[in-house]
């Protein structure tokens, strides 16, 4: 057996977590009829509770949020119904659960949105594709949020917060990576606005700080997290000045008493080394929990644990095919690939029917 404080109980805001691997969002595009979780979906995350918390797939907090096609919501009677089946069957196994919360602003089609634009913090296309009739296309032109529109925004956050813990979630998770709209806000490559939610630093950081100040009122700062991605370019998201910004952005989080900080080093699902950014700068300012993602396989996550740069390390990828990773990684068994074919779409096919390495093998 491998040795490692990757396998070693933490305590994660209000809740103890069995080992330090955390399952990182990723997007399936499986949700059914009114945005409701997959009728699989309860049994693909129970396959995978081992891991010390799970964080769902990014789930939006209202029709205007959504930005790809069959992705579940957390607004409607039904869509919490559905969620409940997941949390009841996670937490069966004795595992721990977050939904990822998002509003994905610009990158979206408006087949997506009854015809309506997407929107944005400024009216500035998106350098991206989107998910849409089983395919991908380019993202449609979005218009620029009014003022009084953001409150809103806001608000559509906090109640589904409330509807997460509804429907048994132990916390959430703000999205505000990837070039969605708390991102897209917080970096001048997108937003040009010249009123208080633009210009500055502090200015381009307040709707991310006030959706998260929102939540962490609303459940409780133990069962909040955020995710950041300071310098990834994904869906065509770009800053001049990220280090300045994440400093202060967390600075602010600390200040609000979250539990953690989920940080996309690099490149999402890219290299890692795509710009210069201090990381440690980030988990100095933090006093709570710092996790890790983006390209870590045992070796990087072992080392950067043991070094302090990071409390927990999520991985994404590598839990769609190996529903059993934790037990893979501590045993040394082989990872199973991926069916790029079955990533996006469909059902139970590249969802459930990975097998654990003991089924796999005959052992």
């Amino acid at each position: 057996m491998i040795k490692t404080t990757l396998y070693e109980p933490a305590t994660l805001g209000a809740i103890p977590v069995a080992n330090r691997i955390v399952m990182a969002p990723l997007t399936r595009n499986r949700a059914g009829a009114g945005l409701v979780p997959s009728e699989f979906a309860a049994e693909y995350y129970a396959q995978r509770a081992s891991a010390g918390l799970i964080i769902t797939e990014a789930t939006q907090v209202s029709k205007q949020a959504q930005g790809y096609q069959d992705t579940p919501g957390l607004y409607t009677p039904d869509q919490i119904a559905g969620w409940q089946k997941v949390t009841d069957a996670v937490h069966a196994k004795g595992g721990r659960i977050f939904v990822q919360l998002w509003h994905v602003g610009r990158v979206s089609h408006v087949d997506l949105l009854g015809g309506d634009a997407p929107v944005a913090p400024s009216a500035i296309r998106a350098a991206t594709k989107t998910f849409l009739n089983n395919g991908f296309a380019d993202v449609s032109e979005p218009r620029a949020l009014e003022l009084d529109e953001l409150p809103g925004i806001v608000d559509d956050f906090r109640k589904a917060a409330a509807n997460a813990i509804k429907a048994g979630f132990d916390g959430v998770e703000v999205h505000g990576a990837n070039g969605y709209l708390l991102e897209q806000f917080a970096k001048d490559g997108a937003n040009v606005r010249t009123d208080a939610y633009g210009g500055s630093v502090e200015n381009r950081a307040r709707l991310m700080l006030e959706v998260t100040a929102a939540v962490a009122q609303e459940i409780g700062p133990e069962r909040t997290g955020i995710r950041i991605s300071p310098v990834s370019p994904a869906n065509g998201i770009s800053a001049s000045d990220p280090q300045a910004q994440y400093d202060y952005i967390v600075d602010q989080l600390d200040a609000l008493g979250i539990a953690y900080i989920h940080v996309a080093e690099g490149a999402t699902g890219g290299p890692r080394d795509v710009a210069p950014f201090d990381y440690g700068s980030l988990r100095r300012r933090f006093s709570r929990t710092y996790i890790a993602n983006n390209g870590y396989d045992l070796q990087l996550a072992t080392a950067h644990l043991a070094e302090g740069k990071a409390d927990l390390i999520a991985f994404g990828r590598l839990f769609i095919a190996n529903p059993d990773l934790v037990e893979r990684l501590q045993s040394g068994a082989p990872l199973a690939e991926i069916n790029p074919a079955t990533i996006y779409g469909g059902g139970a096919a590249g969802y459930t029917d990975y097998p654990r390495f003991d089924q796999a093998s005959g052992v």
